[in-house]
């Protein structure tokens, strides 16, 4: 067997599914099922190959509870629905940070997600320093990633490494550096949704929130 790991950019494809919704009419996408969504892409690959493993890095916006009281309790009932088909979830956290506006040069402080990229790359890393998986796929637009595919290609040369770039997600200096790419679409998104409800091993039944 073909043993093929995602290592999922939660916040890149959070973004990307409103995108996706947004051209489709305004359809929502975020209930999305990234095990069915990884596993249709494993003909790719090759004839035998299985999902390893589905890495799902994430942070949860508790700055913006006083907006959206409920935004967290969405948040984890949905990684519990990818946790019932075997995501691992990597929390990271968001950290007040200073910011610069490019057009009048004015300082402000926005809240800003932190760690996902270190996490992703630790994780990449550690997937080749263990030798778990055949083929590593980096479900990220993020060229914040470049230097530690980089570095991994320079450290295992023999190791394959694929970018899934999220709609209107694509980074052209990721290209230069993967084994292979691949696009996802509106359609990849609308395929591969979870049903309503999902019911759990133990018959709980988690709803689709009704503002998704």
């Amino acid at each position: 067997m073909t043993n093929i790991a995602f290592l999922i950019d939660g916040f890149n494809m959070y973004h990307s599914a409103l995108n996706a919704s947004r051209s489709s009419g305004g359809t929502s996408t975020k209930w999305l099922n990234y095990r069915s969504l990884c596993s249709s892409f494993l003909h790719h690959f090759s004839r035998d190959a299985v999902v390893s493993d589905i890495f799902y890095f994430t942070a949860y916006a508790y700055h913006l509870l006083y907006r959206d009281p409920d935004i967290v309790n969405r948040h984890k009932l949905y990684i519990k629905c990818l946790n019932s088909v075997g995501v691992i979830e990597i929390e990271g956290r968001y950290k007040r940070a200073e910011v610069k506006c490019k057009a009048c040069g004015a300082i402000f402080k926005r809240n800003e997600e932190k760690e996902t990229d270190i996490a992703i790359d630790v994780k990449l890393l550690e997937l080749l320093f263990k030798n778990q998986s055949d083929v590593i796929v980096v479900v990220s637009g993020d060229s914040d990633l470049v230097p530690a595919i980089k570095a991994a290609k320079e450290i295992f040369p023999n190791s394959k490494i694929a970018a899934m770039f999220p709609f209107r997600r694509i980074s052209d200096e990721i290209k230069i550096h993967v084994d292979m790419y691949f696009r996802l679409k509106p359609k990849h998104y609308f395929r591969n949704q979870f049903p309503d409800p999902v019911i759990l091993s133990h018959g709980t039944q988690l709803f689709k929130p009704s503002s998704w």
